[in-house]
């Protein structure tokens, strides 16, 4: 029986891995959102919000240009995804469409009269790209919001043209993780019109160029909104968060009230330094999404790219605050469709029964096994108790999501795993019947059944890669601990037992056996 000893240490070795990887369990395996609980949304993108966004940006973008360019329009408005310009001066012609090549966006539809009217508009096409664009771009945000939120093994997958599956196991405060999901994280700093009257912009609308937005202050100690001020702003952003590099939650030293101080990059911090600097004695408006948290005096010029937010926060809202900006801004509205709340203690009793199902099943097939092959079914049973290790042990070392399905697939795996030995022992009773010795018999029995187990292991497998190619989340957690349950299947059922016999009939001439 050559090669016994390195055969021994090599089982040794996997089984200490598996050991080592395993334990302790708490820190080795990702529970999912069925065993431990947590949240599950299906969220839908409001994509063409992206295309007018989009729109809007070119449509300040342009209103600026003509102004710095000294075009002059008798007309400039815009309607859904149109722009026209109407210009006053003919000479203005090869100006004007020169600086219209720099939006290859929108697609000069007609020119009319003289002076000349344009009128621009964005394909469908191209309005389509945004959309996807947008879409993959809000899968990415929203993971980068998931990840700084602290989750472990979230689940972020597309469903269809729009829609977004997100789970989040173990998350405690459902509300706090939809909010800052769903929170838009649109920043724009705007000029304050302090000349117009907000109380007739909210009766009669604002005027031209000025929208009506809301300042908004809170009571820290309960988050009830204790006044909204309305003010009139400028349309136009002066300044985005596209140009933000960093959020992080300070402390103020007056009353000990946090605030989230901001970092642009290099061409953020050039437009504040000239926005402070021509804006000196006036109110700046900082709004995240539409409201007003602070809108401040501009006392002097600000150099170095730095600002703060202010708005009476508490420090946890600092803090969402601050990761929804580090992460970015999502490039449409999100909406939640669907929402499901899994409770720690259905978890719980998921676990329980997994466990009490696992344990059953071993039992049951051990039973059968040592009835029926007696102490070859007992060395089965052994081989099975080391799979079940190395299984977990396996998604230990891959810091795998055990999921009710992954459980499921561990049960299965039970199951599947004395199929192996059931061949062999039926060819290794063939060769006995023939009269063979038992040495022979145990070779015949290993040799020739080798190419059946290896056949419809690796069809099994090939079928669980696929189901972990393209299946979802509970599907993978599915086909993973079945993939790995397959493998470990195969290494324990032939190379575990084979030693076992090999050590038996080397010690003592064996001429019966118990099968």
């Amino acid at each position: 029986m050559k090669g016994m000893g390195w055969r021994a240490a090599l089982i040794a070795v996997v089984v200490g891995a598996a050991l080592f990887y395993l334990y302790p369990p708490k820190d080795r395996l990702n529970l999912g959102l069925d065993l431990q609980g947590g949240i599950h949304l299906v969220l839908e993108v409001q994509a063409e919000k992206a295309v007018d966004a989009k729109i809007d940006r070119y449509f300040g973008e342009i209103r600026g240009r003509l102004g710095q360019d000294d075009i002059r329009t008798q007309a400039f408005r815009r309607d859904q995804r149109r722009i026209t310009v109407g210009l006053v001066r003919e000479n203005d012609r090869s100006r004007f469409l020169s600086l219209m090549a720099g939006y290859p966006d929108l697609t000069l539809q007609s020119t009319e009269g003289a002076p000349p009217t344009f009128t621009y508009a964005m394909s469908d096409q191209q309005a389509r790209h945004i959309m996807e664009q947008a879409v993959a771009q809000a899968i990415e945000t929203l993971r980068n919001r998931v990840d700084q939120f602290g989750v472990r093994e979230p689940v972020l997958q597309r469903q269809g043209e729009r829609r977004i599956i997100v789970q989040l196991p173990g998350v405690q405060d459902p509300a706090r993780a939809k909010a800052l999901i769903g929170k838009t994280a649109q920043l724009e700093f705007k000029m304050v019109d302090e000349s117009a009257n907000p109380g007739q912009a909210e009766a009669s609308g604002p005027p031209e160029g000025l929208q009506l937005l809301f300042e908004t202050r809170r009571d820290p100690a309960t988050g009830q909104t204790t006044r909204q001020t309305p003010l009139l702003v400028k349309r136009e952003a002066l300044l985005t968060g596209d140009n933000l590099t960093d959020a992080r939650v300070e402390i103020g030293d007056r009353f000990n009230q946090p605030y989230v101080s901001i970092a642009f990059d290099s061409v953020g911090a050039q437009t504040f330094d000239r926005v402070t600097a021509a804006n000196v004695g006036k109110r700046l408006a900082i709004i995240l999404d539409g409201v007003i948290y602070s809108a401040p005096v501009i006392q002097e010029r600000i150099g170095g790219g730095r600002a703060q937010i202010t708005g009476s926060f508490t420090l946890e809202e600092a803090r969402d605050l601050a990761i929804a900006l580090r992460a970015g801004a999502l490039p449409a509205p999100v909406q939640t469709l669907e929402e499901r709340t899994v409770g720690p203690s259905l978890g719980s009793d998921s676990i329980r029964q997994g466990v009490i199902s696992i344990i059953a099943g071993f039992l049951l097939v051990m039973a059968f096994m040592c009835f029926y092959y007696k102490w070859s079914g007992a060395v089965s049973v052994m081989a099975l108790a080391l799979n079940l290790v190395l299984l977990m042990g396996a998604l230990g070392f891959f810091q795998a999501t055990l999921t009710l399905p992954g459980i499921a697939g561990i049960i299965l795996t039970v199951g599947m795993a004395v199929d192996a030995n059931v061949l062999i022992f039926e060819r290794i009773r063939e060769e006995l019947r023939l009269g063979k010795t038992v040495r022979s018999a145990v070779d015949a029995g290993y040799s020739k059944a080798f190419l059946t187990i290896l056949d419809s292991n690796v069809t099994t497998l090939v079928a669980a890669l696929v189901l972990l190619q393209f299946g979802t989340g509970p599907i993978k957690g599915f086909a993973i601990t079945l993939s790995v349950g397959l493998i470990a299947s195969m290494f324990t059922a032939i190379f575990v037992t084979r030693l076992v016999y090999d050590f038996v009939l080397s010690r003592q001439d064996v001429r019966s056996l118990s099968i």
